[in-house]
């Protein structure tokens, strides 16, 4: 079994692999590298331009890729079901970096951080508006779009805020940390008056554009809208369109339709929002946690051709 490589792996993760039983490595493809070399490849860990091309080749040995990423909108994927080729994520790794980003600007919107800063930026002083303005987090609602791991984790801190949770994904099916859940398309009165909304939501065809004019003229309690999950899933015009009327009192944006945004966009002067550049699920040990989810499949499908975690659904997409 040969295992290619084209996500960087350390000296001992090297070894790790080196270990395990029947396996070949072949190490990162260099610029001159034929893909044609690979075509007795079995397994990928990682994905890039390469990986597209050995793909096209009709006599790749492909059987099973394991992304770096938890998204895998990026892949081809009609290809790699149309080839019976397995895809495992990093679904679950993303948790907890994310959810403490979005924590930090819950805070920093209920207490005035974010509009002190405006304001010092402005050289204005506006103590007596912003004492009526903020509010404590306990007994507010927030509204979650994905119920997944990421979803799961935003939820779980906000209870430590005795705030409310309100969840949502395909069916309304129940998820933990979720006081209440509906489906995606449901229009509940506590998301009218949530006074926070996050997509975590995977992309999908379902999901592309779902939140456009209409989603946010429902909208009544002028909420802070927290985009991370994926860009494409929100129209931007149709946000901004919801700052400009107020239908928002502001909106932070980790993720955008098309990276990086350009430096004479429009959108960098956007009043009341926020963007950062997609680093909301970063963190010091990426690459370890990534490889510790491959090498628990690899161990797997050794022995017995199995994979014991985070295998793409390639009908769904996630």
């Amino acid at each position: 079994m040969k295992l290619g490589l084209l996500f960087n792996i350390t000296a001992a993760e090297h070894q790790q692999l080196a270990a395990l039983p029947d396996l070949e490595i072949v190490d990162l493809p260099t610029a001159n590298t034929d893909p044609k070399s690979w075509l007795d490849v079995d397994i990928i860990y990682g994905w890039n331009t390469f990986g597209d091309q050995l793909l096209q080749l009709p006599h790749n040995h492909l059987k099973w890729i394991q992304s770096i990423s938890a998204g895998i909108d990026y892949m081809p994927l009609a290809a790699i079901k149309q080839q019976g080729i397995l895809l495992t994520n990093t679904s679950g790794i993303h948790a907890e970096p994310i959810a403490e980003f979005v924590l930090g600007y819950l805070l920093a919107f209920s207490r005035g951080i974010l509009a002190s800063t405006q304001a010092q930026q402005q050289h204005r002083w506006v103590s007596d508006a912003l004492r009526d303005q903020v509010f404590n987090l306990s007994h507010s609602t927030i509204a979650i779009f994905g119920t997944g791991h990421i979803g799961t984790r935003i939820a779980h801190y906000c209870h430590s805020f005795a705030m409310t949770t309100i969840g949502f994904n395909t069916a309304g099916h129940s998820a933990p940390e979720f006081d209440a859940t509906f489906a995606a398309g449901a229009n509940p009165s506590a998301l009218q008056s949530a006074k926070f909304i996050v997509n975590a939501l995977p992309l999908t065809a379902k999901t592309t554009g779902f939140f456009e004019q209409s989603f946010f003229e429902q909208l009544t309690g002028q909420p802070l809208f927290i985009n991370v999950g994926r860009g494409p899933s929100v129209d931007t015009a149709a946000l901004r369109g919801a700052l400009d009327q107020h239908k928002l009192a502001g909106a932070v944006l980790d993720v955008l339709p098309d990276e990086p945004l350009a430096p004479d966009a429009t959108l960098w002067d956007q009043p009341n929002l926020w963007l950062s550049p997609h680093i909301s699920g970063g963190f010091e040990d990426y690459g370890a946690a990534a490889f510790a989810i491959l090498f628990k499949n690899l161990q797997a499908y050794l022995a017995d051709g199995q994979l014991i975690m985070n295998q793409v659904d390639l009908d769904k997409g996630y």
